[in-house]
Order: C-alpha cells, then sequence, then structure tokens
C-alpha cells in the first residue's frame, strides 16, 4: 500500500465548521507570518518560507492557495504559476526557471506547480527522457537541502481526490460556460494515464520525502476540509521551521 491509499478521502466540514476553523486558521498564519517577517514580536526577520502545491488535475489547488494567502498582506506573499517549460527555458536546467520565484528571508512565496513536473508530467508524457527524470530525483533533493540549509521552510502539498471524484469535477466544468476553460483535451488524456500518475507520485514520494521537506498529501474530496487542512499544514511546518533555526514560535493570541 502506497501513501496515496493512506490519505482519509472521508475528511469532510460542514460550511459552518469550514467558516470556524477557517477564522482560527487564518489568526495564527497571519500572527506567524508577520513574526517572520520582523512586523511583530522581536522584530528580526525569520526564516523565508516556501509552499509547494502540487496535485491532480480539479483537485482544487486554486481555492486552496486563494484561501491561504487571503489574510496575508499581498505585498508579503507571491503567488507563482508554473506551466510547461518555454522553448527558452528548455534551453537551461530544468530547476532554473524557479529560482526568481523562490523568496528571501523573512518572504513568502507560493508555488502552484513546481521542479516536481519533471518527475511526473514529464516522465508520464514522455517529455523528458528515463535518464533525466531518473537523474531529477538527487537534483531536487540537492536543491531543496541547499535552500534549507539556507534556512528556506519547504511545504510540499500534495491535493489527493480519487478518480470518481475528479470525473465528476471534469464534467461539472465541461458543463458549466464560465469554467469550461480550465478543462482542456490534454487533462482528458492525462486522465486515461491515471495509474501511470500513482506509480509516478508514490516513487516521487518515496524518493523526496526529506525530514526538512516533507510531503504533506491532504484529503482533498471535501473542498472545504482541503482548504482549512492547508493553512494547518502550513502553520505546522512554519512552527517546525522556526524552531529548527532557534526561534520559538509566539503562542497563539
Amino acid at each position: 500500500m502506497g501513501r496515496l491509499d493512506e490519505v482519509d478521502l472521508t475528511l469532510s466540514l460542514s460550511r459552518e465548521e469550514e467558516e470556524r476553523e477557517l477564522k482560527a486558521a487564518w489568526e495564527r498564519l497571519a500572527q506567524l507570518r508577520l513574526t517572520l517577517g520582523g512586523l511583530i514580536g522581536e522584530r528580526t526577520l525569520g526564516p523565508p518560507l516556501c509552499v509547494v502545491f502540487e496535485g491532480w488535475d480539479a483537485a482544487g489547488k486554486g481555492g486552496s492557495i486563494k484561501r491561504l494567502v487571503a489574510p496575508l498582506d499581498p505585498r508579503h506573499v507571491r503567488v507563482a504559476q508554473f506551466a510547461a517549460p518555454s522553448a527558452d527555458e528548455k534551453r537551461h536546467h530544468f530547476l532554473g526557471r524557479f529560482w526568481p520565484a523562490l523568496p528571501g528571508w523573512g518572504g513568502m512565496a507560493v508555488l502552484d506547480r513546481s521542479w516536481y513536473g519533471r518527475v511526473l508530467v514529464e516522465r508520464v508524457e514522455g517529455l523528458a527522457s528515463e535518464e533525466q527524470w531518473q537523474r531529477a530525483y538527487d537534483e531536487i533533493n540537492s536543491f531543496e537541502r541547499t535552500l534549507a540549509d539556507e534556512g528556506l521552510i519547504v511545504a510540499k502539498i500534495w491535493l489527493h481526490i480519487s478518480s470518481k471524484e475528479q470525473l465528476k469535477r471534469f464534467e461539472s466544468r465541461a458543463a458549466d460556460p464560465l469554467k469550461s476553460w480550465k478543462l482542456t483535451a490534454e487533462d482528458w488524456e492525462n486522465r486515461k494515464k491515471r495509474r501511470e500518475y500513482e506509480l509516478a507520485v508514490e516513487e516521487m514520494f518515496d524518493r523526496t520525502d526529506q525530514s526538512h521537506a516533507r510531503w504533506r498529501p491532504v484529503a482533498a474530496e471535501s473542498k472545504r476540509y482541503a482548504r482549512v487542512q492547508v493553512i494547518r499544514v502550513v502553520v505546522e511546518e512554519i512552527e517546525a521551521g522556526m524552531r529548527r533555526w532557534g526561534q520559538e514560535p509566539p503562542p497563539p493570541e
């Protein structure tokens, strides 16, 4: 059994529960971010934070990111989206295009897709040779180790939904003129390779889960639950990262 099988997809929240839990999570997240930014507490810059989002198509990355950054001053957080590399980006090492999005001390970045495309879509779709994607695991681990050694808190989130729920969301998007643009022919083609992607995800977990950059699978069958849980995970990773650098997180207000 792999880690995807261990995710409890029955977890859910009612609308009232979501509102209550979001409020509490937002307050704690904002408090921690203001502390890291040197705006409250000891007023010294704390370690930078990078939240990496991966997950199935239609798993709710956009909605989860929207809720994650909602309580934060937009001047203090950068959201970067990554699609397929351009022709010019392909001329360079695959990790190169991600450097400009990374935050410095006191800063925060949220990545919608990331360097893990090399061992997921590029692997499954044959866009990278086997030698390239096999080599990428060590390259990614070294990359994240380098960043962590310089202080970066790396929170890696995988939003997990079942194949049945994904189909339901695809069909809902296709039927809604205001959302159909989100669904492409490529999404349908990728869905046919669900098993190949599952194998790639499990190997990604096995080979790139590190103490300083853990994978945190989040059940996203319930969008309300996922939105709250994502913030909880980020709060946990901030607190753990602060302690690694000898900075005790402030008590919750």
